[in-house]
């Protein structure tokens, strides 16, 4: 009986605030640890490693020490890349880990009329992992439909498909906008589908398939994320036992720090009420040594939602014992200011809808600009944020942001970058 872990999404340089960096990164120490204390004979890792492809160069220094000790184990790492750390001309911190023999990409393109794809055997298990890395705005389509499925599913032997993207007919309901893939576009017949890219975990069972499974972020890279953590979802990884089939997959918890919800519904108060209540709600708390997500919402009668001193209540909580204050006031309002068009939680989904409204106003004769447009502007805004890499120089940090904006454009500009 064989045995691999099965991480995906770890998005580690997520986090700005350093408590909430070192928890991020604390759970995927854990993670590691408790693979390690599992004997597990490899893992797997489905994308998002890195929340960018060029991290920043203290979280990349941690992460190759803890990656480094499993290689020291004798435990190999294999991945893909994910949405986030993607990149079209191999410049991505993967490929940097990989060529110093830290971890190992096991998407290998063949070339030909059809996409064949090159497996990789684990040398201890026998165990043939092949798959394909995520895109933004789910561009992997392109690959699916290209795959050649008869010569993978041709293949004999223990296969695993490592992937990064949802799955249409798996998406949970809230989830119903998240860009997807059909499931008749995988390769039938696999023993295990390792899957990321959805934050959620979840295990599925369909006739002519393996386990399709995604473990869901490891601790979580956005503030919805780090709410749902506060409202009861549990992260962790999965462990999974096999000889020529998988055992039914193992989902392990992985807990770094205890969370703590609190809603307060201010609708119908005035400034000054409202934050009596807040006052009031969160003295009715332990949140000591926890990680505190207040949501306030609602639309205030009278006085303005500055007049609810976040600095304030973030101070009260620390003083009660609070590890870290999250403070989430998107959903607040007031009658005496023009009423918030978006609210949303999850920074991406805001961003769209933004984009969304502002594509409405225009008049846009290009189809897939009507339909895509959001996507593809908060994607290019996102890699627009990456900032120059350490010992990297300006006609290098500008090329690889112009091949980045070509790739997420869908755009052949030419050119040397420059």
């Amino acid at each position: 009986m064989y045995r691999f872990a099965h991480l995906s999404d770890c998005h580690l340089g997520a986090q700005k605030q350093p408590d909430l960096r070192e928890l991020e990164f604390e759970a995927f120490r854990m993670a590691l640890d408790d693979a390690l204390q599992n004997d597990v004979d490899f893992i797997i890792i489905a994308g998002d490693l890195f929340h960018s492809n060029i991290p920043n160069m203290e979280t990349v220094k941690r992460a190759t020490l803890e990656l480094r000790r499993v290689r020291e184990a004798g435990v190999p790492i294999y991945v893909n890349y994910g949405s986030h750390d993607y990149s079209p001309s191999n410049t991505s911190m993967i490929d940097i880990l990989e060529s110093a023999g830290v971890i190992e990409k096991v998407v290998r393109p063949i070339p030909g009329k059809r996409l064949g794809l090159e497996f990789t055997v684990d040398e201890k298990t026998g165990a043939k992992i092949t798959g394909l890395s995520g895109r933004s705005r789910t561009l992997e389509v392109d690959y699916f439909m290209k795959l050649d499925r008869d010569a993978l599913e041709a293949e004999e032997g223990f296969r695993i498909f490592l992937f990064h993207s949802a799955i249409t007919q798996f998406k949970p309901a809230d989830l119903a906008d998240m860009e997807s893939v059909d499931l008749n576009l995988f390769p039938r017949g696999f023993e295990y589908y390792a899957g990321g890219h959805v934050h959620r975990s979840g295990c599925y069972h369909e006739e002519g398939y393996g386990p399709i499974v995604y473990p869901g972020t490891l601790f979580g890279s956005y503030a919805g994320d780090l709410e749902e953590n506060a409202r009861g979802e549990v992260r962790g990884y999965y462990l999974v036992e096999f000889t020529d089939k998988v055992r039914e997959p193992e989902f392990r918890e992985i807990r770094p720090a205890e969370f703590e919800y609190i809603e307060c519904d201010v609708t119908g108060r005035n400034s000054q009420d409202a934050f009596s209540l807040i006052g009031r709600e969160i003295a009715d708390h332990d949140v000591t040594g926890k990680v505190v997500m207040l949501k306030i919402r609602g639309e205030l009668s009278s006085g303005r939602t500055s007049d609810i001193n976040s600095a304030s209540i973030r101070e009260r909580l620390e003083s009660m014992g609070a590890r870290v204050v999250q403070i989430n006031r998107y959903g607040l309002s007031t009658r005496e200011i023009q009423k918030v068009r978006v609210v949303e939680s999850d920074v991406p989904r805001m961003e769209r809808r933004i984009f969304r409204e502002k594509l409405a106003g225009l008049d846009i004769k290009n189809r897939r600009l009507m339909d895509e447009g959001d996507s593809i502007a908060v994607e290019l805004l996102r890699r627009l944020e990456n900032e120059k890499a350490p010992g990297e120089n300006r006609s290098e940090y500008e090329k690889r942001i112009t091949e980045d904006a070509e790739d997420v454009l869908d755009l052949d500009l030419g050119g040397d970058g420059t």
